[in-house]
């Protein structure tokens, strides 16, 4: 068998595309499914909090969509809880928690103007 420059360096290509890939995946799966628990424990924390946020953002801008004319936004850490386990798949969701990122929220965007919330009942 007689191999040419263009088949080694097509197989050469081959080699390091089928390495990268390999790669990859094996550095994906661990940065995604920690081997430590105490790794898996806060990267599920950081996405709890990261979906409260979001949930939060996300029924702030709902809110004052919906708000009439010269009417207040009303924003409920109910509405928060609700789309959290909704839309972001968690089965429990602490209200203190929710009612927290939605004060967060609430005191970025600064809502205090033209919302209303129970978040600090």
């Amino acid at each position: 068998m007689r191999w040419n420059l263009d088949t080694v360096v097509g197989v050469l290509v081959g080699l390091v595309g089928f390495g990268l890939i390999l790669a990859g995946v094996v550095w994906k799966g661990r940065a995604v499914r920690p081997f430590a628990a105490s790794r898996a424990h806060s990267v599920a924390q950081r996405e709890y909090a990261r979906a409260l946020q979001r949930a939060s953002d996300q029924v702030i801008a709902a809110a004052r969509r919906s708000a009439g004319e010269g009417e207040p936004a009303i924003v409920t850490v109910d509405a928060v809880v609700h789309l959290t386990r909704e839309h972001y798949g968690y089965d429990t969701v602490e209200r203190h928690h929710a009612a927290a990122a939605l004060r967060r929220r609430f005191e970025h965007w600064r809502c205090a103007a033209d919302c209303v919330t129970d978040a600090y009942g």
